[in-house]
Parts: C-alpha cells; sequence; structure tokens
C-alpha cells in the first residue's frame, strides 16, 4: 500500500509540473513561492465597469523571518544529535557510505546567533512589493495624499510585524513624499499593546486559549496531534533508516523536516535536509503540519477562531463607515480609504476562517453549528486546507468594498482576495464578489453571538469547542480507515 500511495502520488506531482519541495512547507513558505497557487477550477467574478472601489481592509502576515530564539536552540540540538547518530553507526559497524556528505560535521547555519526573529531582507521585499502592487491594483483608492486618518496602518508590537508594515507602507507610498532620492513618505505605524491587543493579537489575550487548551493538550498522556502524526512519523522513520543505514527515531525525522524547511524557505537551500525525503514523505510531512494547523489554530476547535471575532467586527465596522462617507458623499481625503493591518500566522489563520475560506460549501454550515469538520484528507487526495497557501510568510486577505450604483440586487458589494487573488466564499455561494448584506447576514452575523471576554475569560463558561480531542476515538476510526 506504502508503494502504491506514493506511486499515485508521483503521478499526480508529474501531472502538476516539477517537484518544488519549497511549496510544501506548511506555514515556513515564501509567499513568492505559493502566491500564484491558485483554483484552476474557480472562475473569479466579472465586476462592472461601473462599479468602484471605495474601501480597502488587509489583513496580512509578517514576511519572511529569520528563525526564533527556540528555533535557534533546536538547530544547535539536532547538530549535536546527527553527531551520536553518526558516532552510534559507527561503533556498530554499520556501512556509512549511503549517508550524504553534507551530513558529516554539519553545524547550523545560525550557530552563534543569540537572537531571531527578526525580518530578513527576503521579507522586507515581499511586503515592500505587495506595497507597490496593492497601490497598483486599486489605484482609485490610493490617489490621495498621506494622511494616517485616511490610510490607516497598524502592527503588532512583535518587531517583524511592524517591520512588515514599514516595508509595505514604503511600498505603498513610494514616489509619494520628498525624502531622499527616492522621495519617500514618513507615515505611522500605529500599535497596541501586546497586553491589550484584542484586534491583533487576540491569541496572546484570550485566558482561555493560552491556559485551558494548553493545559488539555499539554497534560494529556497521548495528545491527539501527536497521535494523529505518529502513524506517517513512524513509516517515513522506517524508510530513512533502511535508506542511510542511521538509527533515527520519529524525534529525528520531525527534527530534520524542521531543518528542510529552515533550509529551503530561509536560504534555498533543497538538496541536503529536504533531499532526505522522497516527494511522497514531503508531502505526507507537509500534511501532517497541515493537521496540526487545522486542530490548533485552525477549524479543529471553534474557540481557535471565535476569538477573532474583534477583528471580525472592526472590518465590517470600517467597511459601514466607508459605505456611510459614500452616501453622505463626504469631500475627498476626509474619510478613511485604507485600513492595513501586519500581524502573524495566529492571526490571519483564524481570520480566514471566520469568513470561511478554504471549506467546502457544505462544511460552511457546519462551522456555525460548531459541528466538528473531517479531517484534511491525507495525499494523495486533494485538500483545501493547505498551510503553504493558507498562511504562508506574507499570506494576506484583501476585502474591498465597492460601489455599484448600476446594480439592482445591491449597491454595495465586498470583493474577498487571498494572497492578491479572488477566492470563492462558501457564504456567498462560492462567490469572490459578495453583496454587501449577504456578507454581513450569511457571513459576519454568525460569529457575533460570541463575545470576546465571555470566551476568554477563565472563569465564565465556555463555549462548546469544537474540538477533535473531544472525538479522539471517532478520529482513530477515520485515521486507521486512511492507513498507508
Amino acid at each position: 500500500m506504502v508503494l502504491l500511495l506514493s506511486a499515485l502520488l508521483l503521478h499526480s506531482i508529474a501531472d502538476d509540473g516539477a517537484f518544488d519541495v519549497r511549496q510544501h512547507v506548511s506555514t515556513v513558505t515564501r509567499y513568492g513561492v505559493v502566491n500564484n497557487i491558485t483554483d484552476n477550477s474557480f472562475v473569479p467574478s466579472n465586476i462592472p465597469d461601473q462599479c468602484t472601489p471605495i474601501h480597502l481592509n488587509l489583513v496580512a502576515r509578517h514576511g519572511t523571518r529569520a528563525p526564533t530564539k527556540e528555533m535557534l536552540k533546536e538547530l544547535n540540538d539536532l547538530a549535536l544529535r546527527m553527531e551520536v547518530l553518526l558516532q552510534d553507526a559507527k561503533e556498530q559497524k554499520l556501512a556509512l557510505q549511503k549517508v550524504p556528505a553534507w551530513f558529516r560535521g554539519w553545524k547550523s547555519p545560525w550557530q552563534g546567533k543569540l537572537r531571531g526573529g527578526e525580518l530578513i531582507s527576503e521579507g522586507e521585499d515581499e511586503l515592500y512589493n505587495l506595497g507597490i502592487r496593492t497601490r497598483d491594483k486599486f489605484p482609485q483608492l490610493f490617489n490621495e495624499d498621506y494622511h494616517p486618518d485616511v490610510y490607516a496602518i497598524k502592527a503588532t508590537q512583535i518587531p517583524r510585524a511592524s517591520a512588515s508594515a514599514v516595508a509595505f507602507g514604503m511600498g505603498l507610498l513610494s514616489g509619494r513624499g520628498n525624502l531622499g532620492a527616492g522621495r519617500n513618505q514618513a507615515f505611522a505605524v500605529t500599535s497596541e499593546s501586546r497586553a491589550s491587543d484584542i484586534l491583533l493579537r487576540f491569541h496572546d489575550c484570550c485566558q482561555n486559549y493560552k491556559v485551558h487548551l494548553s493545559i488539555a493538550y499539554r497534560k494529556s498522556q497521548e495528545p491527539t496531534v501527536l497521535k494523529l502524526k505518529e502513524p506517517a512519523l513512524h513509516e517515513i522513520t522506517h524508510a530513512l533508516v533502511g535508506r542511510y543505514n542511521l538509527n533515527f527515531t520519529r524525534q529525528d525525522t520531525s527534527s530534520l523536516w524542521f531543518l528542510c524547511k529552515q533550509e529551503a524557505s530561509l536560504l534555498n537551500i533543497t538538496d541536503q535536509a529536504c533531499a532526505l525525503f522522497t516527494p511522497s514523505e514531503v508531502v505526507l510531512l507537509e500534511w501532517t503540519d497541515d493537521l496540526e494547523l487545522f486542530i490548533l489554530k485552525g477549524y479543529g476547535n471553534a474557540l481557535n477562531y471565535q476569538m477573532g471575532v474583534p477583528l471580525l467586527e472592526d472590518v465590517v465596522q470600517s467597511m459601514e463607515q466607508a459605505i456611510m462617507a459614500k452616501e453622505e458623499e463626504h469631500a475627498p481625503g476626509s474619510y478613511e480609504k485604507a485600513r492595513l493591518r501586519f500581524a502573524h500566522a495566529e492571526t490571519l489563520l483564524p481570520f480566514s476562517c471566520l469568513i470561511g475560506l478554504f471549506l467546502e460549501e457544505s462544511d460552511f454550515e457546519k462551522i456555525h453549528k460548531e459541528q466538528p469538520l473531517q479531517l484534511p484528507p491525507k495525499p494523495p487526495q486533494r485538500r483545501n486546507w493547505r498551510g503553504s497557501v493558507a498562511v504562508p510568510f506574507g499570506g494576506n486577505n484583501m476585502m474591498v468594498v465597492y460601489s455599484c450604483p448600476a446594480k439592482s440586487s445591491s449597491k454595495y458589494f465586498v470583493h474577498v482576495l487571498h494572497n492578491e487573488h479572488p477566492v470563492p466564499m462558501p457564504g456567498c455561494d462560492n462567490s469572490d464578489f459578495c453583496p454587501f448584506e449577504v456578507f454581513k447576514e450569511r457571513i459576519v452575523a454568525p460569529h457575533l453571538k460570541y463575545d470576546y471576554n465571555t470566551i476568554c475569560n477563565l472563569e465564565s463558561e465556555n463555549p462548546k469547542p469544537m474540538a477533535l480531542t473531544s472525538k479522539l476515538s471517532q478520529m482513530f476510526r477515520w485515521l486507521f480507515a486512511q492507513r498507508f
């Protein structure tokens, strides 16, 4: 069955073109590698010429960043573990000719680095160029002189997020000011305190998410996520041991996959750690990452996205204010035309869940009823839920309000783009161009029954979570039905 699965997967890879491991490293994926991956079966709406954009909301993840302090330690620990593996093999007199040359004496490229997590030059480019493209795509929105009340730029207090906001603003406003040879424009980036930022760091302020869920997972003897990933890691570890004659453990497989992702995304190195794995193994490891993402940050538990409701409310409020300004014929430059936010995967992903992205239409109704969803299907089955597409570095959602006087059904529409491409919304009959009233009624309103303080306060009664932990036996039956 393993061989059959591999053959089917490799066949599908061949159909799709050359395999690029950089497109399969889940949330560690660089924006430029995946931002043009779209659903070819989806036909975007043809927006009438009479419709004009009047307001833009942006929710973006920071750009590509260096490994964090915790990641730096993991990479240094891996170097020591690789030495132990080689030494054990020598003591057991195992043949080492299959071990790649780079493996011997490998040291982390970030060895000696004491701090991490900062935006790197590639990340700066991602956001700078996104700013330029956003201005070029919506010239009617960005034709005013800069003022922070017209173009509000917000970021979390985490440096990589605020640096991403600065890079985006430099691109968006390039050539619009008087500073230096590039005629740069000075602009403001505002941030809330990390302790109270329920718009962009709601995950950091929600005590039920931080404490209650973490206790549930950490105290469990067999955490759900690890149990679900275990069969795939076991099979791949067994293959690695046979392939390289080293006594790899499942933890070694996880660590080498972690190294592969860092090398591929940050250094464009794909012929070292990534080359240890076959394409089918890479896709399977990507799936295990996406499972974890689904359960801990996505649709796997309703609290994951319910705590993002304040951000959703802020988005809709800004839309309504723009519509009111249009209705009352406010003078150009006297009202906000764009609200631009820069945060993290833990912000963008729950927000995408709130508006129902990466779902089948039947699943959209389930999230409003807090019914559990099927886990993302195992390769080679295709799935909508892919971390590399949903929330890469620099990933973003744009929601553009259009005024359409000639439309009889509605006067205002919301155009939703993910990573700059129109994306279907199950809550709007799989359209990317949704009447504002429908957007509010079908997509937004069902979530507004959740009050942030109520669902996040440890002393309050928690809403019934759509937690996969409570469905453990059901999931194990599903998992074993999907075995290799």
